[in-house]
């Protein structure tokens, strides 16, 4: 065992396995990544990656600061690694990081919105004041044919709006539900990937067990690998944006509010493979239309070109990471949209990555 290596790296050995075994670890990966992309579990195989992924990093960065600071204090004790009760020690308090830090900034987020959740009466009431001015100025501007399918009063427009809100409710249920679930599949992800990471390897590998661990290995290297693509894409997005609001909305003497917030939000979320950038959209689009109705169709207008652009540049970033020329992601993130929505174009560069390794590494490619 290396001095970087967690103490639960131990030697395992594995036991040989006939091709039935390995063909049927492959049909085994292959209908788990498929039942998780229908079953919408998405978004907890991904938060299990990045639980793993994160875990592993970090215990592996403090152990290897903990030994140089060791040697460089005790000359004598350099290139040993630490014993074995302090890695356990490391990897525990990983794992509370792992548990605990998203409830902590999950309890910061609540206590902030506290405000924005008392207030929030008074600003659907305003809201509604808005929309019911925008709506009666625009009936005045428009010929009489059309202005007559609009409403005459500001209290028949929220009325109205009122109406929409109360049929649109069982929808708007659904929908949170549905955030709520996948928050959760991630926070359990998290935990998962967390404790993968430190968990003690087996003495002994039975055939199937050994099979699929090497096709989860090669998945993760998969992930590793788009998750570095990934980072130069939320900076490739968050320099272009940057450029937009600080310098060519003031040229048209339009300026947003909140704009280092804004940058921020961009790069962090979009860390998140096609879904964070159209957040992004939404938040950046909303504060927009905040300032005027000119600002937010300036905003639209260029992340919608943004966001047709990111195909174009995953598939560039991506492919060169992952040896995959840009043609081939393209047509599978297009494929994968078009069958699985969202989802698929999300799941396309890392499914199509953890294929094409597979595939090099049986020589079939």
């Amino acid at each position: 065992m290396s001095s970087t290596e967690p103490a639960a790296a131990a030697a395992t050995h594995e036991a040989p396995a006939s091709r039935w075994v390995v063909g049927a670890s492959y049909v085994l990966m292959g209908a788990a990544l498929l039942g998780m992309l229908l079953n919408h579990l998405l978004v907890g195989l991904l938060a299990v990656c990045v639980g793993f992924l994160a875990t592993r990093t970090f215990v592996r960065g403090v152990i290897r600061l903990a030994e140089r600071m060791i040697a460089r204090s005790r000359p004598e004790a350099a290139g040993r690694s630490l014993p074995a009760r302090i890695q356990r020690l490391i990897q525990a308090l990983t794992i509370v990081v792992v548990v605990a830090g998203p409830l902590a900034l999950l309890g910061v987020g609540l206590s902030q919105a506290r405000e924005f959740v008392v207030d929030a009466p008074q600003q659907y009431r305003e809201l509604l004041d808005y929309v019911a001015r925008t709506i009666l100025d625009l009936r005045q501007k428009l010929p009489p044919d059309l202005a007559a399918s609009l409403p005459a009063a500001a209290g028949d427009v929220q009325h109205m709006v009122a109406n929409y809100l109360r049929t649109q409710a069982g929808s708007l249920a659904l929908a949170g539900r549905a955030w709520l679930t996948a928050l959760l599949f991630a926070y359990v992800g998290l935990i998962v990937g967390g404790l993968a990471a430190v968990a003690r390897p087996p003495a002994l590998r039975q055939p199937l067990a050994a099979q699929m661990h090497r096709r989860i290995s090669v998945f993760g290297q998969a992930f590793r690998q788009i998750v570095a693509a990934q980072f130069w894409i939320a900076t490739f997005n968050t320099a272009l944006t940057a450029v937009f609001l600080l310098f060519i909305l003031p040229v048209w003497d339009l300026s947003l509010p909140y704009t280092p917030a804004l940058i921020t939000l961009t790069f962090l979320a979009g860390l998140i493979p096609i879904v964070g950038n159209l957040l992004c959209n939404v938040v950046i689009t909303l504060v927009g239309l905040s300032v005027s109705p000119l600002t937010a169709a300036a905003c639209l207008i260029f992340l919608i070109l943004i966001h047709k652009a990111e195909y174009v540049i995953n598939a560039k970033v991506v492919g060169s990471r992952t040896h995959i020329a840009v043609w081939e992601l393209l047509a599978v993130m297009f494929a994968a949209e078009a069958v699985f929505g969202p989802a698929g174009l999300v799941a396309a560069p890392l499914f199509y990555a953890y294929l094409k390794k597979e595939l090099q590494a049986a020589r079939l490619v």
